[in-house]
Formats: C-alpha cells, sequence, structure tokens
C-alpha cells in the first residue's frame, strides 16, 4: 500500500489491500442511519470491523464516531449495535467516550432534550500500546491527602500509604470532550461542502492521545480530509478510503495548501 493517499474506492477494497498488522489507529465517523448524504452508499459495519481488526496492529486503536436517529420517537440505538460488532470482531472496547457539541444546529426536538453528543468508542486490539493522555490543572493542587474519601459504598478511610501525599498538579481529563462544531470547527471553507466534518480539535486530542510521531492513521470514511490534514500536521503517516469522488474532490482542494505534491491522492 501506498501512503498519504486517499483511495476513491468503498473502505472493503482498500482493508482488503492492505496486510495484516498494519494500522496503528484507525479514527472515523460512518454514515450511520442515513444521517449524512454518502450517494445512497450503505456499509456492512460487521464486515468492515472485522477487516480493521486484521488490519490493526496489536495494541493499536479505532476511534469510532456514531450517534442514533429518532424516528417515530425511538432512538435507533445504531451506535451499541456498531459496538456489539466490533466486539464481535474480537476487539476490546477500551473506553466509551462522549463528543459533545457545544453549539449543535437548533432543531425541534419535540418531547426531548437537545440532541448535543455522539459516542465515541474506543476499541482496542489487546491493550493499547500508545496513551499520551491529556491534562488539566488540579484545584486542590499541592494539598494533603485527608483521612476520609468518598467511596461506593459512602466515605471511606484512605490508605494509610496515601493519606498526607501531596495532590498532584494535573490529572487526566475525563471522556467526554466538548467541541465547536459547524463553520468554527475549521479555518477551512473548502471542507464545509461536505455535509458532516469532524471537529479539527477532536480529532487532534485523539491522535495525539493514542499515537506516536510516524504511526500510520487511517480513516475509512475520509470526507472532507479532516483526519488527513491534522494527521499530516501532526508528523504521522496517514491512508484513508472515500467512495464518494465529490468528497475526494473536495478533500484535494482542502489539503492543497498543507501537502507539497498533489500524487497523495489515488483516483480508482
Amino acid at each position: 500500500m501506498e501512503l498519504e493517499k486517499t483511495y476513491n474506492e468503498n473502505c472493503i477494497e482498500t482493508l482488503h489491500r492492505m496486510p495484516d498488522d498494519f494500522i496503528d489507529m484507525t479514527i472515523t465517523s460512518p454514515p450511520y442511519d442515513d444521517l449524512r448524504d454518502y450517494n445512497g452508499y450503505h456499509f456492512p459495519v460487521e464486515e468492515i470491523a472485522a477487516s480493521l481488526y486484521h488490519k490493526t496492529k496489536k495494541g493499536g486503536v479505532v476511534i469510532w464516531v456514531v450517534g442514533d436517529r429518532t424516528v417515530n420517537g425511538d432512538e435507533t440505538l445504531s451506535s451499541f449495535k456498531h459496538a456489539f460488532a466490533f466486539k464481535d470482531a474480537d476487539f476490546r472496547v477500551h473506553d466509551t467516550m462522549l463528543y459533545v457539541k457545544k453549539n449543535p444546529i437548533p432543531s425541534d426536538c419535540g418531547k426531548r432534550y437537545r440532541q448535543c453528543f455522539e459516542y465515541m468508542f474506543c476499541f482496542s486490539k489487546g491493550q493499547p500500546k500508545t496513551f499520551n493522555p491529556i491534562t488539566e490543572p488540579t484545584k486542590s493542587a499541592g494539598q494533603k491527602i485527608k483521612a476520609f474519601r468518598i467511596t461506593e459504598v459512602g466515605r471511606g478511610n484512605v490508605p494509610d500509604e496515601d493519606i498526607g501525599r501531596e495532590i498532584k498538579s494535573e490529572r487526566k481529563v475525563s471522556n467526554i470532550f466538548a467541541y465547536n462544531v459547524g463553520t468554527s470547527s475549521s479555518k477551512d471553507k473548502v471542507a464545509f461542502s461536505h455535509p458532516a466534518i469532524f471537529p479539527e480539535q477532536l480529532v487532534e486530542d485523539q491522535i495525539r492521545t493514542w499515537t506516536n510521531e510516524g504511526d500510520l492513521v487511517y480513516d475509512c470514511f475520509m470526507g472532507s480530509g479532516t483526519t488527513a490534514k491534522v494527521a499530516h500536521l501532526m508528523n504521522r503517516r496517514w491512508l484513508g478510503s472515500e467512495i464518494s469522488e465529490e468528497y475526494v474532490n473536495i478533500s484535494k482542494e482542502r489539503l492543497a495548501p498543507y501537502l507539497d505534491v498533489m500524487e497523495f491522492f489515488a483516483a480508482k
């Protein structure tokens, strides 16, 4: 396989031509529940999950961003169906994160609260080999741990060895990630010719967490090219599949200012 290319084809075709144990990380958002216009393309999630398992290196991860449609007042639960498909393919569900939209599109949601999040599953092939956690300052940094803490059954004693230990200055962030969507999620105006783009910061945060420089990042549904752009700027190798020629052309135009040559795209 040649890298730094988006193949204009079904991702199943691309995956079948990859060697096994090839990818360090996949990050993608499939066109679930007809919520996105992919020219009528419907994808076999079970086959994709099985192929990704074989092509992912041991310790590699798949970040799968997916939500649910509400039909006649009933949520489809497609997100959970996808999760079980990846478990059936022998992936671990390493973490179930939330991608929260700070500025969701206004809508009349009837007798329910506004929908503002999607699931962001981290499926791993065994224990993840890389974890570079995003951290935040700890409000109680420098204070000493006292003799009590909250446990699942109420207040409990802190182990003797922890009493008096100084609280660290930083801690890992939670697994709920909030981002602006729409025109504030990228400076590349051409990207918004695609109906649903990733916030660039979402992709950057996940790539930084689960990979190191030089690792290979794959996107099954490359769309407007967000994964390719962010991976390139972060010194990761990348590879993509995109069945829509229209979207491939959008990503070509978008990536042109960031790449030295345009032979990075192979149309089939």
